[in-house]
């Protein structure tokens, strides 16, 4: 009996020193199309300490368990995080059909000014997945090295400029020289003409590429969504990328998403003490 009370003890101990080993501030901020919902989690037993922003994909949003479940890794390596739902995702302000890349990258660089000012912050990051990876790409090329110490791409979508540029997007077709005013997608989402528009002239590859500090680019060669090849494709626009190919993942990682999630954060670990 008493060997049993001990255990729960200690179970007590170690579940109390996981609930205590983060805080988490939840905050808005103006973005492009409105307030953005935002999280903040910091380490709660350092003072100062790197931080790195997550940002998801399109239709997504910050509660998603492949981002979640990466902010509670960092968290736990002393690294601060910041989540947040672009416009019109989410808890944030906006209207879906409004969005755009260009917009979305706006609001990311506007969640970075705000990280940047407060004082606690001593490096910044970032990881984006799917449509979210083509956003850090193309603002770590704004950036560059001096305002993002590292970046990391999951399954990262720069797919998304060929198929509006050809008129089919997730096997909606249209005219992409002269776009509907929106497209309705099999689960009934809409799909605005800006998106459309602007999505097929973005520079997605010219602006990643002045980006010259370390990239992660992870990818799934069964990604049934994404395909692989823009994986290796986007590695190779960046001058010091990896790869990480894994086997047997869809696009979100969802057979074993912690284990996808170690490798991002044992990338940014390393490249915060090389």
């Amino acid at each position: 009996m008493k060997r049993i009370y001990v255990i729960f003890c200690t179970v007590c101990l170690l579940l109390a020193g996981c609930a205590s080993a983060q805080i988490q501030q939840k905050f808005t901020l103006q973005g492009d199309h409105g307030k953005l919902s935002a999280v903040l989690q910091t380490p709660n037993h350092k003072k100062t300490y790197p931080l790195v922003m997550i940002l998801h994909g399109f239709n997504a949003n910050k509660e998603m368990y492949l981002l979640t479940e990466l902010a509670n890794q960092l968290n736990q390596r002393g690294i601060a995080t910041v989540l947040f739902d672009f416009n019109g995702h989410g808890a944030s302000e906006g209207s879906f059909l409004d969005m755009t890349i260009p917009n979305e990258l706006e609001d990311a660089r506007r969640v970075y000014a705000y990280v940047q000012k407060l004082p606690e912050v001593t490096s910044i990051s970032a990881v984006g997945h799917s449509q979210g990876g083509v956003v850090v790409g193309m603002l770590a090329g704004e950036l560059g090295e001096k305002g993002l110490k590292s970046i990391v791409l999951m399954s990262p979508a720069p797919e998304l400029k060929e198929d509006t540029a050809r008129g089919e997007l997730f096997g909606v077709k249209y005219d992409p020289k002269n776009p509907p005013e929106y497209i309705t997608l099999s689960n009934g989402l809409k799909v605005g003409r800006a998106f459309l528009t602007t999505t097929q002239q973005l520079p997605i590859y010219d602006v990643s590429a002045r980006y010259t500090g370390p990239v992660l680019v992870v990818h799934s060669q069964d990604d049934q969504l994404v395909p692989y090849r823009y994986g290796v494709e986007y590695s190779k626009v960046f001058p010091h990328a990896q790869l990480k190919t894994v086997y047997g993942f869809d696009h979100n990682f969802t057979q074993d998403t912690p284990a996808i999630d170690k490798i991002v954060a044992d990338f940014v670990t390393e490249q915060l003490n090389p």
